[in-house]
Formats: C-alpha cells, structure tokens, sequence
C-alpha cells in the first residue's frame, strides 16, 4: 500500500513536469542575456487600481521560455514514453495517444497564467514582486495548470491532490535551493 502511494506521488509529479519546469523557467530565462530583447513586460507598465497589473518582471521572456521549455518537456516525455518500459510504467496518461504539442502547451503555458492571475491578485493586495504570499506562491501554477489541461486530459482528483500538496513543498524546497545558488534574491 506505501509503495502504491509513493508511487502514485511520483507519477503525478512526473505528469506535471511541464508546468514545473515552465514555472521554474519563466523566473531563470532573465539569466539568458541573448532573450534580453523579450525581457518586456506583459502588461505593458499599466496599472489598474493604482497598482501595476502583474509587475514588471512578469515578462515575454519568462512567458515565452516558459512555454517553449514545457513543450520541450513535454517531446521529451513522449520520447522516453516510446523508449522505456519503466518511463511507460511511471507515466499516468499514454503520450502516443496525445497532442504532444498541445499537451505541452496546455500544461505549462496554463502553469504560467495561473502564475500571471495570481500576480494581478498579488498586486491588488499591495504584496510587492518577490514577497511571500503563502500558499498561492506556491500553488498558483498548478491552478493555472489545472484549469488549461483539464479540458484536455482529465485525471482523478486524487492526483491533483497529491499535486496540491507536494508542489507546496517543493516550492519552498526550490525557492530556498535557488537563494543559495544565488539563482533567487528573496530567501523563502
């Protein structure tokens, strides 16, 4: 039975690659100085209700690496789908049936809007770019991620559960691994 579940929280994590990996490079794309010519913000600079809508380190580049990198992880599951009996074994959904592209898509592209919703809610509070907002910091990309695949790929609520939980902690987790590297400038 503690295999069943350890199982199944590795396999909800490995489906939701994506979304991570566009989430957590939306925040390192501003260390790649050639996408600097994207390096604008998503809103504009406007503000609405006296407060900027997102920020202005919500960007193009965040949203375009983002988008890109999730659909690359996203092949690359597909890949290893096709190649490897244990990745077949580990993965909850069957990839040679999907839109690959889509998947990739839907998944990390809504990881990031969920990111940009919850920044304009963010702002609205006067809670400025990089302060903790506990728990939407930490899950807002997986709301994001939800609502975009589900249309598309529709799995047991327990998983998202499972996601719920363990992607709070590993937020954290990858905030505070980031301050050390030098990779975050506010310690979590």
């Amino acid at each position: 039975m503690q295999g069943q579940v350890l199982k199944l929280v590795f396999q909800s994590i490995y489906f939701f690659l994506p979304g991570y990996f566009a989430n957590l490079s939306a925040s390192l794309s501003r260390k790649i100085k050639f996408l600097d010519f994207l390096a604008k913000p998503v809103d504009c600079g406007k503000f609405f209700q006296g407060y900027p809508i997102f920020g202005s380190h919500k960007t193009w580049r965040g949203i375009i690496s983002g988008s890109f990198l999730g659909i690359l992880t996203a092949f690359f599951q597909k890949w290893l789908y096709l190649s490897s009996p244990f990745f077949k074994d580990l993965s909850i959904i069957d990839y040679s049936k999907l839109n690959i592209f889509l998947f990739g898509f839907l998944l990390s592209f809504g990881a990031l809007f969920g990111d940009l919703l919850f920044a304009f809610f963010k702002r609205r509070n006067g809670i400025k770019p990089g302060d903790p907002w506990i728990p939407y910091d930490q899950i807002n990309f997986l709301i994001g991620g939800f609502c975009f695949i589900t249309p598309y790929v529709l799995l047991p609520i327990k998983i998202w559960i499972i996601l719920l939980i363990c992607t709070f902690f590993l937020h954290i987790l990858a905030n505070r691994l980031g301050y050390i590297l030098k990779l975050q400038k506010v310690k979590w």
